[in-house]
């Protein structure tokens, strides 16, 4: 039911536990929100103009989140209710919202450059090029910058096709890795497939950590690329076993095919690593980074290849380009994010973080066997809880504590669990209080949980 309460509305309804009927029309989570005519506005614009099933997603799951201010580990809801942010954005905002840092590189920047000319050489972009080639592993020697993730592994696909003359790309099935065009059609392909752009004869998937089945369509002898998430961040950070990653490059060279990792979410110190192939003792053949080198204030990613899969920049240097990709701007910003993220300071902080959130959710886990898997590589953790949307049930417990962690899109029975690279020692404890207080709650619920892509939407 709906009560007015001055410029506010408030929602009032019961909350299910296990075993008990939804009351009809009711919303699945059942809670009390409270949102000021301001925010409710903005929310029906959007769903007038913008992302009508996404607003009516979050109504729906009981998180009608606008951002208003941030700063740091936290960002505030427009009406006021704050939130450390443990989902990063996919870790868009690994040195924290807002870095004064960054901003500062940025404002310098613009004091004396803009996007600049896609067509010619830049002082940064050179720089930047030069710093990829010294910080990543192997003899990666180019760098292809990109406004997004996505677009980069699009550059990654091409340069491997035309390296090997060959088309297929081989993916983790239920991998992601971007939606544009070529990122979108590999790994989970299903919202490719709902815009007709999948292209099933050219991208291959495998089972997560199979070698056979990779061997297996490998030996066909007409793959050009092993497309990696070294860590699989949608299908809810499954670590791969010790030797899987090392050994799937070698097959993809023993038959041919170039080795990409994907390291837009788990690169840039997320491991304790640079870059989280760096601690399987695998040299890709071209490594993919963003998010986070955008520092949150600058769309940002790169490509950078070896000197094979970037033959063709030597010969055809307008073979991929984008106005904004190695904008002037966002090569000072990237440049700025890669200082901070490589100082001693910061990859110590990283550690101490790393252990002592692994000793506390240890000691969560012990106490209550609803969580019943902590998957953590460094900062990079998927938490599985005892049911199958579980991670929802806490998701939503969490937000009314002032946490904000998001459920992993293609098993929401893990929650990514994300803090920033720069969180404080004692922010651990308060996060992982509020983490226990939602399991006692999260626990005892069942309800059905409404999912991103209705079914019809995936049959049509």
């Amino acid at each position: 039911m709906e009560r007015g309460r001055g410029s506010s509305t408030v929602i009032a309804m019961p909350t299910p536990r296990r075993g008990q009927d939804r009351p009809t029309g009711a919303s699945p989570v059942g809670s009390v929100v409270e949102m000021s005519a301001a925010k409710r506005s903005v929310r029906e614009q959007a769903a007038r103009h913008v992302y009508p099933h996404r607003v009516a997603f979050w109504e729906e799951v009981g998180i009608p989140l606008v951002i208003g201010r941030r700063e740091g580990d936290f960002m505030w809801d427009m009406d006021g209710h704050r939130l450390y942010d443990l989902h990063l954005n996919g870790g868009t905002f690994n040195l924290g919202h807002r870095n004064p840092e960054v901003i500062a590189a940025l404002v310098a920047a613009t004091e004396e450059v803009d996007i600049g000319n896609h067509h010619f050489p830049s002082v940064a972009g050179a720089q930047l090029g030069e710093r990829f080639a010294a910080l990543t592993p192997g003899e990666l020697t180019y760098s292809i910058f990109c406004p997004s993730g996505g677009d980069a592994i699009d550059a990654a696909i091409k340069s491997a096709r035309r390296a090997t003359r060959r088309r297929k790309v081989v993916s983790f099935e239920h991998g992601y890795h971007g939606r544009t065009g070529l990122a979108g059609a590999a790994g989970d392909d299903s919202d490719a497939a709902y815009f007709l752009s999948d292209q099933p004869d050219d991208f291959l998937t495998v089972p997560f950590a199979d070698l056979p089945a990779l061997t297996a369509v490998l030996q066909g002898g007409d793959v050009a690329a092993v497309l990696l998430e070294t860590i699989p961040a949608t299908s809810g950070f499954q670590i791969p076993p010790d030797e899987y990653l090392v050994t799937a490059a070698a097959l993809a060279h023993e038959y041919g095919a170039l080795y990409i990792a994907d390291e837009v979410q788990t690169g840039l110190g997320r491991t304790g690593r640079l870059w989280a192939v760096e601690g399987f003792g695998v040299e890709p053949d071209i490594l993919v980074t963003g998010k986070g080198l955008s520092g949150g204030v600058y769309p940002m990613a790169a490509a950078v290849l070896n000197s094979r899969a970037g033959a063709w920049l030597r010969e055809r240097g307008w073979g991929h380009v984008a106005t904004f990709g190695g904008s002037e701007l966002g090569c000072r910003v990237a440049a700025k994010v890669l200082e901070i993220t490589t100082r001693s300071s910061v990859v110590e902080n990283v550690q101490r973080l790393a252990r002592g959130f692994g000793e506390q959710l240890a000691a969560i886990q012990a106490a209550d066997e609803f969580l019943v898997e902590i998957r953590q590589r460094g900062l990079v953790m998927g938490l599985r809880f005892a049911h199958p949307t579980g991670a929802v049930y806490m998701q939503h417990q969490l937000y009314q504590r002032g946490v904000w962690a998001i459920s992993a899109g293609f098993d929401q029975s893990v929650l990514q669990f994300k803090p920033s690279l720069l969180m404080s020692l004692e922010s651990v404890g308060d996060v992982c209080d509020r983490l226990a207080a939602a399991m006692r709650v999260a626990r005892d619920l069942d309800y059905a949980v409404p999912r991103r892509r209705p079914p019809d939407a995936d049959s049509s």
